[in-house]
């Protein structure tokens, strides 16, 4: 069988001053895997290959049993292999993607050990986090994971809080929150290897405008989506999201961002087209549909961890938004 060749034909050439050996990245597909998150991670090292016309990066894929698996958006990923053990000199970042609490078994967390113990430095991308989590190597370190399932995942792991950054890298553990934050992970890790230049050559075949910092946020800031910067409101928004499990009345709010509750009202009226309360609400119904989706909390555990001071309150403000209740929701999506 032909050898695989990790060096493609490419246009743009970058010279670097490196004979070493290429370094073995790993990734370990789980099911509904984000297909955005891999592509962003994969390319990164097949661009530093074609530019520098080197053997920088090897990259496998790698499944539980050795079969397909579908991602998030049902295309099927064929892998290289099932899950063998890894050189010690190697990466492995675990990849998930919806409904991560249910993707991983306890042959995969079998497995995660094996590689730490002989060496093998473990990431995770998107969602990787919640099978990082299982496997206990996030104890006391930095970490994210996608914006959307951190609601689920803090209700999961009780004392473990990932980060809102892009990225995170704590003592050889590597994570991201997935899609395009997959992609300044890597330039990062091509930076530390190989140099700014290669990294920035690579952003720019990407077309891709690259965070220098892991800590650039996930999430656009409120005053980038409502186009306004009156700190007011982007305090009292921010106060609210911070305070969604202990719920707090607007005069809280509007004492919080030292104004007053007309003002308040004022403010919410002209920027966000709705009252701050009812802003609120939806934050809180927002976080209860999170948890439905991908915990298995009660209804009862659900409106606590949603600021919620009754499942019957809850339900109102579920079935004006979503036009279900929580109950018949959680079945029909289940169904």
């Amino acid at each position: 069988m032909k050898q695989r060749s990790f060096v493609p034909k490419g246009a743009a050439c970058f010279h670097i001053d490196y004979d070493g050996p290429g370094t073995d990245i790993y990734f370990l597909l789980l099911p509904k895997l984000t297909m955005l998150a891999l592509s962003a991670a994969v390319e990164p090292l097949r661009i530093a290959n074609q530019v520098t016309n080197k053997e920088l990066y090897r990259w496998h894929l790698l499944t539980e049993d050795g079969g397909p698996v579908q991602c998030s958006n049902g295309i099927a990923v064929t892998p290289d292999y099932d899950l063998i053990n890894l050189p010690k000199s190697s990466m492995a970042f675990i990849c998930s993607g919806v409904e991560p609490i249910d993707s991983t078994s306890s042959k995969i967390l079998n497995w995660i050990g094996r590689q730490r113990a002989f060496g093998c430095q473990i990431g995770g991308i998107c969602t990787g986090a919640f099978t990082l989590a299982k496997a206990g190597l996030l104890q006391g370190r930095s970490f994210t994971l996608h914006w959307e399932n951190q609601p689920a995942f803090i209700e999961h792991f009780i004392g473990l809080e990932p980060t809102n950054n892009l990225y995170e890298i704590d003592d050889g553990v590597m994570t991201c929150g997935g899609g395009n934050a997959s992609l300044d992970m890597m330039l990062n890790m091509i930076e530390r290897d190989h140099g700014k230049d290669l990294a920035v050559i690579i952003s720019d075949m990407c077309i891709h405008a690259r965070s220098n910092t892991r800590k650039s946020p996930q999430k656009s800031a409120y005053s980038e989506a409502l186009s306004v910067r009156n700190q007011h409101l982007i305090n009292a928004m921010q106060f609210m999201n911070a305070s969604l499990e202990d719920s707090v009345s607007m005069d809280e709010v509007a004492k919080e961002v030292n104004i007053s509750r007309r003002q308040l009202e004022r403010l919410f009226k002209l920027y966000v087209r709705t009252t701050p309360l009812q802003f609120y609400a939806d934050l809180r119904v927002k976080r209860a549909y999170a948890l439905l989706n991908e915990t298995s909390l009660s209804i009862t555990e659900i409106a606590a961890a949603s600021g919620f001071t009754s499942t019957s309150q809850l339900a109102i403000q579920f079935r004006k938004r979503f036009g279900h209740s929580p109950s018949s929701f959680r079945k029909t999506w289940n169904d």
